[in-house]
């Protein structure tokens, strides 16, 4: 997993649910979804517990700010309609 890669929770309450990886510390990944989850307060959640895919968000500036939960919910409804 790498940070901007779009995942999928197999495990939990968020069971089925996209997410974008923000972080990844040894075993855990930091995930956000904008809604529930946002950039500030991400879910911390082990690597066993999450389906990556082939799917990686651009977490680059975006016309001059930074990546804000906006950008990562127009990315999730993107990735959901197409798959």
């Amino acid at each position: 997993m790498i940070p901007g890669q779009i995942v999928i929770s197999k495990m939990g309450r968020d069971k089925g649910k996209s997410m974008v990886v923000i972080a990844v510390d040894g075993e855990f990944a930091y995930l956000a979804d904008g809604k529930l989850r946002k950039l500030d307060r991400p879910k911390k959640k082990k690597a066993k517990h999450i389906q990556p895919t082939n799917t990686i968000v651009d977490m680059a500036s975006h016309s001059g700010r930074a990546l804000q939960d906006a950008d990562i919910r127009k990315y999730l409804a993107l990735f959901n309609q197409s798959g």
